[in-house]
């Protein structure tokens, strides 16, 4: 049997203190080399492009393998449409037997976020109290929710392109967290005098430059998620240390994937992964000066950590539909 989960009823039972829970165990699970995690698949189209996602994760309290297939489409909201859906599958390894299938877009939105919140958790610094935002999609949403449980931040800058979407998105996170939220016209202020930053924007060209980067600062690159995208300047990513959360998804489709094609930035200059630094292999933030990166791709085994555990806190609470499909 496998239990059908759609958007709603995932909702009612998963929050960020969860995704960062999982999160913590996937990367963890990464670093002690309890994964089995093929690089993603793209599949372009003309107008945007899926990914398949799939892999394997021993777990604290389980063992699973499943798949992920998602879309990014940037022209959907103008029909009304998410930029980003996605289903998960989660199978049992040892049989092959699907037990679970999800809808798996606020699961990616909130596993992303989660990834986040963990990089600032061990990346930034423990004062951090200002966070810049760049780009106020969904994605900003739940970095801003991850990043606030870990760091006692007391002032979000938020910059976008269309200044009303950086006027609504400030308005909403001043009125859900309490603290100050402020929307600037230029991107360079919500960079300065910054100690976390976020990027979750679609460009190929960067945005942020090392002048504005002040020492200290800590960086979730999280828009890079294809070949060809960058967000930063690559002068940012010499001088700072560089945590993927995979190397094979980073070097090809991550925020280093074009300074790593062009010769500005060699493999040795990238620090190591999260997973190294959650299991304790690497250390984290070292002194208060150093600027630190976290380039995120996202990982399947975000999607099947975070997957399982709605799955059996949905289990508990009696939602979804059990569904036979081999009858």
């Amino acid at each position: 049997m496998s239990l059908i989960l759609t958007a709603s009823e995932i909702l009612k039972v998963m929050d960020m203190d969860l995704a960062l829970a999982a999160a913590a165990e996937a990367f963890r699970a990464y670093g002690e080399g309890r994964v089995n995690m093929p690089p993603k698949s793209y599949l372009t189209l003309a107008k945007g492009d899926f990914r398949a996602m799939y892999g394997e994760i021993r777990l604290t309290e389980g063992h699973i393998c499943g798949l992920k297939w998602v879309n990014v489409h940037p022209e959907n909201p103008h029909q009304g449409l998410l930029t980003v859906m996605a289903k998960i599958l989660l199978n049992d390894p040892e049989t092959g037997l699907e037990f679970a299938d999800l809808d798996g877009t606020h699961i990616t939105n909130y596993r992303t976020g989660a990834a986040g919140g963990l990089a600032a958790k061990v990346l930034a610094r423990e004062d951090a109290a200002r966070l810049g935002v760049i780009g106020c999609g969904q994605q900003a949403i739940t970095q801003v929710a991850a990043i606030v449980r870990v760091r006692g931040i007391e002032e979000i800058t938020v910059f976008d392109r269309h200044l009303h979407h950086s006027q609504s998105f400030a308005g909403k996170m001043a009125q859900t967290y309490g603290l100050k939220a402020r929307a600037v016209e230029d991107i360079r202020d919500a960079v300065e005098n910054q100690d976390i930053v976020v990027t979750t924007t679609p460009s190929e060209t960067p945005i942020v430059f090392r002048e504005w980067v002040a020492p200290g600062s800590h960086i979730n690159a999280i828009g890079a998620d294809a070949a060809g995208k960058q967000e930063l300047d690559p002068a940012i990513l010499r001088v700072a240390k560089i945590v993927v959360d995979d190397w094979a998804q980073a070097s090809h489709s991550g925020e280093i994937n074009v300074p790593l094609s062009r010769g500005e930035l060699k493999p040795e200059q990238v620090y190591g992964s999260l997973g190294e630094v959650v299991a304790g292999k690497k250390p984290g933030r070292e002194n208060r000066e150093e600027i630190t990166v976290f380039d995120s791709t996202g990982l399947i085994i975000q999607d099947l950590a975070l997957g399982f555990a709605v799955y059996r806190r949905a289990q508990e609470r009696g939602l979804g539909e059990e569904k036979d499909f081999l009858k």
